[in-house]
């Protein structure tokens, strides 16, 4: 009865904050005022609290631009969590576009959507991000091209890594990427055990709407956030070095997340 009542209440919530920004959004994306990366991350903020998500973090973003992000991908949560600490677009599947509200949403935090399985889109693709990435705005990437269980890292993919690889030149002689590491350590205050840490995760074709309404009913999440050491990516390293090192750094701290979470 609490669950569904507190569901209910979510719900409307969100609902009334989404009506009530999204025109201003639209606004911000066709003239660019107000800042159209400022309104998203006040509403990741409002949903994050809705959501009952307690953030947990290390380390701290790097404030020098151009700058991407590169991170494990655990669920749909993610990008609360992410989108409530970095004013940020992210780099998701094309057929997020296409889903109802959630596309819409997307779509007005500009984010861009990418067919990972089509390599001959691949540089069309890393192009655009590298654009974005030149105008000094933040790109995520869920570099493992899916969700993972919530305790392992799956390999990452280096063909979006080609993006920042494109805004190197006369003006710019190298750009930082930052590793971050995502990991759900409780559920109520109580450390997850690893089986309760894939339930909790949203893996591969899992339907998204039951996944949804269990957090939205439960609640009471710790997530843990860590920003790594910025990968300083310059015109003698290749994105599949890049990218090795970024999951190499990402592994290290979700084992530390895991081992001892704060």
């Amino acid at each position: 009865m609490i669950g569904n009542l507190r569901l209910a209440v979510v719900l409307i919530v969100l609902l009334m904050a989404t009506l009530i920004l999204m025109p201003v959004q639209i606004l911000a994306v066709a003239t660019g005022f107000p800042d159209p990366r400022a309104i998203p991350q006040f509403w990741h903020r409002l949903a994050l609290r809705c959501l009952g998500l307690r953030i947990r973090l290390r380390g701290k973003l790097r404030k020098t631009r151009p700058l991407m992000i590169a991170a494990n991908h655990v669920s749909w949560a993610d990008i609360v969590v992410l989108g409530a600490l970095v004013p940020a677009s992210f780099i998701a599947k094309s057929d997020i576009a296409e889903w109802p509200l959630i596309g819409i949403l997307a779509k007005l935090q500009r984010s861009i959507f990418v067919e990972r399985t089509e390599r001959r889109k691949a540089a069309a693709q890393a192009a655009q991000i590298a654009q974005r990435l030149q105008n000094e705005d933040v790109m995520v990437l869920f570099a493992e091209g899916t969700t993972g269980d919530g305790s392992s890292l799956l390999p990452f993919k280096s063909t979006l890594f080609e993006a920042p690889r494109m805004v190197l030149g006369e003006e710019v002689e190298s750009i930082l990427v930052q590793p971050v590491s995502i990991i759900y350590t409780r559920m109520h205050g109580i450390v997850m055990s690893r089986s309760e840490r894939i339930a909790a995760s949203w893996i591969g074709d899992t339907d998204l709407l039951p996944h949804l309404l269990r957090l939205l009913r439960e609640g009471g999440a710790d997530v843990e956030v860590s920003f790594g050491e910025p990968i300083r990516f310059d015109r003698q390293m290749s994105r599949k070095v890049v990218a090795k090192k970024v999951q190499d750094n990402v592994a290290a701290m979700m084992a530390v997340s895991l081992r001892d979470p704060l």
